[in-house]
């Protein structure tokens, strides 16, 4: 029952943490919990990665004892990952709580750049057991599954110099866009009594407008490294891992200029040239009245509008006065005298 409650309020937590932000790194979805394959990220993208894997011991204790793993990591270019893994609990070896994994990543072929298959390598140091630790991966997409194989190559924890071999071989299948189902198996070579098949069980879940994703599993290996991940239990341990990738651009890298031939392109504002000559602004005759808010039960009156000397309506020039020709005068009409008698 404390096992049960220590997962769902961790798990609440987790997906409350991660509500805020978006992306598109869904990397739980395309993999099983215990074999990681040719995962490489993305180029410019810092990974942190939470695992935690609780046990309870026997009656009447029944103590609860989680087994953490801590994953930072940046993907570079070319399809190359690094970074280390770190548990705080380890079981590897006898008394070596803190066990360091430190690795680098690549994949030079992939189904998603027009490979036939994703091909993957791995190779770092661990600490725990003093010594170089590696894997080669296979994986193939056939219709919504995904499937991997892998072989690895373990440093002894018990006996410097010794090499061990395992196998390791899973799926995960797709359920839609935020849900997938996977598992896996892994087995060292030529076992001792305590070592048996290591297996997990996963429920993985993309949150939604988030980068983040979401993995609620049970497996019977201890820590989130390749000695772990190939050595199984009698203890099965219930836990989850929650990814968060932080896009390292958004915070050192610089605002690229818009690309001509992309999407978005921005233009400049043209210039007019020296001779040109400015177009005045059209301005409308009267402005609206601005609206006026007042307490209720108080009338105002609104203003009425102003017309601006600059904006009025230039008038119609007056006609010109007609010009009236004078009425022409006959001139006076004379009698002529009548001529003067003779003698007279």
């Amino acid at each position: 029952m404390r096992l049960a409650q220590s997962l769902f309020l961790s798990a609440a937590f987790l997906v409350s943490a991660g509500a805020g932000t978006g992306a598109d790194a869904q990397s739980l979805l395309e993999r099983p919990p215990n074999v990681s394959g040719n995962w490489t990220g993305s180029p410019g993208t810092l990974y942190f990665h939470f695992v935690h894997r609780f046990s309870t011991s026997d009656a009447p204790e029944r103590k609860v004892s989680n087994v953490p793993t801590f994953l930072v990591a940046t993907g570079l270019p070319k399809r190359i990952l690094v970074g280390f893994n770190y548990s705080t609990n380890s079981t590897v070896a006898p008394r070596f709580p803190n066990e360091w994994e430190l690795f680098a990543r690549w994949a030079p072929l992939s189904q998603d750049f027009g490979a036939p298959l994703d091909l993957g390598g791995q190779v770092g140091y661990n600490n725990a057991a003093d010594g170089v630790d590696g894997e080669l991966s296979v994986a193939r997409k056939l219709g919504i599954t995904r499937v991997i194989l892998a072989g690895r190559a373990l440093s002894d924890p018990l006996e410097s110099g010794k090499v061990r071999y395992a196998i390791a071989g899973g799926a995960a299948i797709r359920l839609g866009t935020y849900l997938s189902l996977a598992g896996d198996v892994a087995s060292l070579s030529e076992r001792d009594s305590t070592e048996r098949v290591a297996w997990s069980a996963g429920l993985h879940l993309a949150i939604p407008l988030t980068p983040h994703t979401l993995s609620l599993q049970a497996t019977n290996s201890p820590v989130a490294t390749l000695q772990g991940n190939s050595r199984g239990t009698a203890n099965v341990r219930y836990g989850f891992e929650f990814t968060i990738p932080l896009t390292l651009r958004r915070y050192f890298g610089g605002r690229s200029e818009p690309s001509p031939t992309g999407d978005t392109v921005a233009t400049a504002d043209p210039v007019a040239p020296s001779d040109a000559v400015p177009t005045p602004a059209v301005v409308a005759d009267t402005a609206a009245p601005t609206p006026v808010t007042r307490p209720p039960g108080r009338v105002v009156t609104p203003t009425p509008p102003v017309a601006r000397p600059d904006t009025a309506t230039p008038r119609a020039p007056a006609p010109a006065p007609r010009t009236t020709t004078p009425a022409r005068t006959p001139p006076p009409r004379t009698t002529p005298a009548p001529p003067a008698s003779p003698g007279g």
